[in-house]
């Protein structure tokens, strides 16, 4: 089992930045490959970005590509967002996930592991 909670959430002005973290419980972290999705009101859960177990690959859709970078540290049990240059259309639930081994995908259907998730706004 492993035990997700987001944090770093808020309201923000367009072109502002946030960080989310996920801090994660249980199993060890190192083997699962981690990921952020995002859902807005009416909307389908989006992947934004995910990293693999190691930390060494990498992948973002076209939406945030350029503008938000996904990180780890291994031993603190943490993954990270950076969000810059931040768009109204990025608000949304974000939700931080964990798979079953160290290989990630952009699948929601992949991951087995979901935090609460925390609320971004961003104010035009």
């Amino acid at each position: 089992q492993v035990q997700l909670v987001e944090s770093g959430g808020g309201l923000v002005q367009a072109g502002g930045s946030l960080r989310l973290s996920c801090a994660a419980s249980g199993r060890t972290f190192s083997s699962n490959a981690m990921g952020w999705f995002r859902q807005a009101p009416g909307k389908e859960r989006e992947f934004v970005a995910a990293i693999s177990g190691s930390g060494r690959s990498t992948d973002y859709p076209d939406s945030v590509k350029g503008r938000f970078t996904i990180s780890r540290d291994n031993t603190k049990n943490t993954v990270f967002l950076q969000m810059n240059s931040l768009k109204p259309e990025d608000t949304a639930v974000y939700f931080c996930a964990a798979s079953g081994g160290p290989y990630f995908s952009r699948s929601s259907s992949m991951y087995l592991y979901w935090g609460q998730g925390t609320q971004v706004t961003v104010s035009s």
